[in-house]
């Protein structure tokens, strides 16, 4: 997904430490009260993960699962780890969330996807107006995940858009550990963007440098952040500058340090070694930043972070398998820290991505993009053991193909799904259409928010 230069204008937070950081202050400020913390962790699946074979029936309807996904991309039966009390197994890699399953932390969304409104098959066919624009389109379906407008340009996010809202009502700061990406931008908050790895840098800046023209670059940069002599206005600025080089230092303080009680939970669940995956790494430091709430003031947070690799259109079954075991072995991680820290109830993470795949293989072993699909939910606050919405009729071309080859039409909308996460994080009923546009539609005359929550 691009980020526009007009949308990077509004992410400068994210383009530099500098600014970012200076969100730090501003929430501290304005949220001191840490005792109800609540956080949501979106993770986005890049390139359109196929989750159908994330999640599989397991009762009579896998002999027609298998049948039409052919020999290429059937998973064994055998081979399904049970999600007890349902007709459902998750992938074998995935067998590192069973204990959250089993603890009633885990929870599955079935054949969710861009809507723009309620659709049959005979509805999708004859009125191509209530169609998402650009179905099947990488960066439109992103754009229409992250932005919540199905039939309009997305020139922000609906993190954004939420935390607009908590700056007015006192609520939480918004961080990213996965760069800068279009569901973070909102009309009046920036994001907070750290680094995987590493540490919070001064572009550019040394300073043992003996090199004469970055010395001068660097006096006047320190000029700058101490200009209360040339007015109010670069006061301002100045003060925000300086703000943010020792909010920064905060900041690294907290994702360096070595004494956090999080970093021990990120550990392959068979060798006990530290997990190295990119995604692994970006659910620590989200840990890590929840570990520093009560430092930090925030008395709920919004993070970003994602995994990328899901465009299978060769050798699916074998990328599944590492992509999988990385996602399964960090949510699994993090939902122990979180357990270790007592805010398992407070803090759901969910996953994203920009369409499901078509349920018929291809020639080359993997999937073609296509529409609906299946997520996970996870934390203590949900529902013990629910897999919510219904498995699609499997039938080529039937009623709930868009296509002849298992391009499914969503049951669950966008707003549906993640709705209910921004309801339970603490969105007021007045403020949801402000972070779901399309909010009226999915709420009333039958639908509504899924129920996720106990």
């Amino acid at each position: 997904m691009s980020v526009s230069r007009r949308e990077l204008l509004r992410l400068t937070a994210g383009g530099s430490a500098i600014a970012a950081l200076g969100q730090l202050g501003l929430s501290s400020a304005l949220a001191a009260d840490t005792s109800g913390y609540r956080a949501m962790v979106g993770v986005f699946l890049f390139g359109g993960n196929d989750a159908w074979n994330m999640v599989a029936p397991t009762d009579g309807r896998y002999a027609d699962y298998a049948k039409q996904r052919g020999s290429g991309l059937a998973l064994a039966q055998s081979s399904l780890v049970p999600l007890t009390g349902t007709a459902f197994g998750l992938h074998a890699a995935m067998a590192p969330l069973k204990t959250a399953w089993d603890e009633g932390a885990l929870s599955v969304v079935l054949n969710t996807g861009t809507l723009f409104a309620p659709l049959t098959k005979a509805l999708y066919t004859s009125r191509p107006d209530l169609r998402p624009v650009n179905l099947m389109s990488h960066e439109d379906q992103q754009n229409q995940w992250q932005g919540m407008r199905t039939r309009a340009v997305n020139n922000d996010g609906f993190m954004g858009r939420i935390n607009d809202r908590a700056q007015a009502a006192s609520l939480p700061p918004l961080i990213s550990i996965a760069g800068s990406n279009l569901c973070l931008i909102g009309d009046r908050t920036a994001p907070l963007i750290l680094p995987s790895s590493g540490s919070i840098v001064r572009n550019g800046y040394n300073a043992t440098t003996t090199d004469a023209s970055v010395k001068a670059r660097q006096a006047a940069l320190d000029v700058f952040a101490d200009a209360s002599s040339y007015g109010a206005i670069t006061d301002l600025t100045s003060k925000s500058m300086s703000s943010a080089y020792a909010q920064a230092v905060a900041a690294n303080t907290i994702i360096s340090s070595t004494t956090s009680a999080v970093d021990k939970h990120f550990v392959h669940p068979t060798t006990g070694a530290a997990l190295g995956s990119d995604i692994s790494r970006q659910l620590l430091r989200a840990a890590r930043m929840i570990e520093a709430r009560g430092t930090l003031g925030h008395a709920k947070q919004t993070f970003f972070v994602s995994q990328g690799g899901y465009d299978t259109h060769t050798n699916e079954l074998g990328a599944h398998n590492t992509l999988y075991a990385d996602l399964a072995n960090a949510l699994a991680g993090f939902y122990n820290a979180m357990k270790a820290l007592g805010l398992q109830d407070s803090v759901t993470a969910f996953t994203m991505s920009d369409f499901g795949r078509v349920f018929k293989g291809n020639a080359s072993g993997g999937s073609d993009h296509a529409w609906g699909s299946n997520h996970l939910v996870l934390g203590g606050a949900l529902a013990n053991g629910k897999v919510h919405g219904r498995y699609p009729d499997m039938t080529f071309g039937g009623p709930e193909d868009s296509s002849n080859d298992g391009r499914w039409i969503p049951s669950i909308a966008t707003e549906e799904y993640i709705g209910a996460i921004a309801r339970w994080y603490g969105v007021s009923a007045a403020d949801l259409p402000y972070a779901f546009p399309n909010w009226a539609t999915w709420n009333g005359g039958g639908r509504g928010p899924v129920p996720l929550f106990g």
